[in-house]
């Protein structure tokens, strides 16, 4: 906790934001640092609640209450080392996460919640600004050699953990950068990437190996891997995205949402864009299918290409302002949700189903769509669209972005060279301790789960690590728990 009586003293003060009028120019992050007062201050809301719901609602069991206490008494030193605890990477997580723990919070049942995500921020950066985050290499190897795959938050923090129980241990990673959907898909407004390329640093100087640029089951076989590891960790993205098969899908100007904000990020770290590749909203009217958080990503990156005017569309309804008598504390509150990018500009509708795509001369013109309402289903009970005749409109569009989430992981042969069973999603279906049917063989992240938070792979990621690091070790892993809220890790046996 923080001041016995600080959430009665003291209201959140959002996070500050850097002007609109500034920061469409730029790609620089869009929030203002707290200065030490603010965040004890916002610390000591903390309050003595007996049963810290908040643990619940982060998959990672970060010790909250632990480090809101020492932040307002000021030992920010132990305070980083409690937060590190539970988290490879609060940097990450303090800037991209939704935070499911705020919401979870005892203290936002009748009043906002403790600003857990922003302090969670300055703790970590307070560590890199003192020079407290150093490299912690293990102080012996145990020999074993494992292959992770996939470099983003998961397979990062699977890579960490392991390594520092003593396995030597090599990422592979598709792409030219590592860090994933942080480096690729992220855009720097929201995440700059020297954030994330000083985590790197630090686990490189560990002891971990990465190879960028080898796609795993093209260039890199499953048989190699087999032959030259003693475990591999499968613990790449969710990255076929859903597509939206209509007519006039094919027509040029109809992009995933990836494509645009990873070709957005590789032209902003200086990279050239082939001729006729080119993918940018400049003097475009762009619409965005999906009203997620890559669909804000793409808003927030066409305000920053200056489009003339861009619409996001969502096939769901609007949500309410608040929660409902359905949706009460501590479930995850199903409300409308305004980002950095909404609050720059951009027109947003909702209950639109889009029903084809038009043009001429193999271009997309224009996006024709019809208006919705929900109703339950009598036989299911589950929610159908229906059409409301005469809403049939036409939106004039240069550009289209389809961010309608992805279905399951990467498509090419890996995970059937290795023998690996999916579940009912695509996805690979694993047990308790995350190895697949394949003896050795672990999954982690989205590849295992589906597409979901970052909170939820760095917290996926640790669970892999462990669950290999036990089968390595003859059943016994000393790497805690995720969910353990334990103050030491503990060797668990793993049955």
């Amino acid at each position: 906790m923080g001041k016995i009586t600080g959430f009665k003293e003291f209201k959140r003060e959002p996070e500050r934001r850097r002007p609109v009028a500034d920061r469409v120019h730029d790609w620089i992050e869009v929030y203002i640092p707290w200065t030490e007062d603010e965040s004890r201050t916002q610390a000591a809301r903390c309050m003595d609640c007996g049963v810290p719901f908040c643990h619940n609602g982060c998959p990672l069991g970060n010790l909250i209450p632990d480090w809101n206490e020492l932040v307002y008494t000021g030992q920010w030193r132990q305070a980083l080392d409690r937060l590190h605890e539970t988290n490879n990477f609060p940097e990450f997580t303090g800037r991209i996460c939704p935070a499911p723990c705020e919401p979870a919070c005892v203290l936002s049942i009748n009043d906002d919640s403790v600003a857990i995500e922003m302090i969670e921020k300055t703790i970590v950066e307070r560590g890199w600004s003192e020079g407290w985050i150093t490299p912690q290499p293990p102080t012996e190897r145990s020999g074993k050699r494992v292959a992770v795959i996939g470099s983003g938050p998961s397979g990062l923090a699977c890579a960490q953990q392991l390594n520092r129980a003593g396995h030597s241990v090599i990422v592979f990673e598709r792409d030219e950068y590592v860090g994933g959907l942080l480096t690729i898909g992220i855009p720097d407004f929201k995440l700059e990437k020297d954030v994330v390329r000083r985590r790197v640093a630090q686990m490189e100087a560990e002891g971990i190996v990465f190879r960028t640029g080898v796609s795993v089951g093209d260039d890199f076989t499953a048989a190699e891997l087999r032959d030259q590891f003693d475990a591999i960790c499968l613990t790449g993205g969710a990255t076929v995205p859903r597509d939206l098969p209509v007519p006039g899908r094919e027509l040029d100007g109809v992009h995933f949402a990836m494509e645009y904000l990873a070709q957005s990020n590789r032209r902003n770290a200086g990279q050239d864009i082939a001729d006729g590749k080119n993918i940018l909203a400049d003097g475009k009217q762009v619409v965005i299918l999906g009203g997620g958080d890559t669909g804000a990503d793409c808003l927030g990156t066409a305000h920053r290409q200056e489009a003339e005017r861009i619409w996001q569309l969502e096939l769901l309804s609007e949500p309410p302002i608040g929660r409902t008598a359905t949706n009460a504390w501590p479930d995850w509150p199903l409300i409308m949700r305004t980002s950095s990018a909404h609050e720059e500009g951009g027109e947003r509708d909702f209950d639109i189903m889009t029903k084809a795509f038009e043009g001429e001369n193999g271009r997309v013109q224009r996006l024709r769509a019809v208006r919705l309402r929900w109703e339950n289903d009598p036989q299911s009970g589950r929610p159908q669209p229906v059409e409301l005749p005469g809403t049939e409109f036409t939106i004039d569009t240069d550009l289209v972005l389809l961010a309608l989430g992805f279905v399951h992981g990467n498509a090419n042969s890996l995970l059937g060279d290795l023998g690996v069973e999916l579940d009912a999603r695509g996805n690979a279906a694993t047990d308790a301790s995350m190895m697949t049917n394949v003896d050795g063989v672990f999954a982690g992240g989205d590849m295992q789960s589906g597409q979901s938070l970052v909170v939820r792979a760095i917290a996926s990621g640790r669970d892999t690590a462990r669950g290999c690091d036990a089968w390595l070790n003859g059943g016994v892993s000393q790497l805690p728990a995720v969910h353990a809220y334990v103050r030491h890790p503990l060797p668990i046996v793993l049955t």
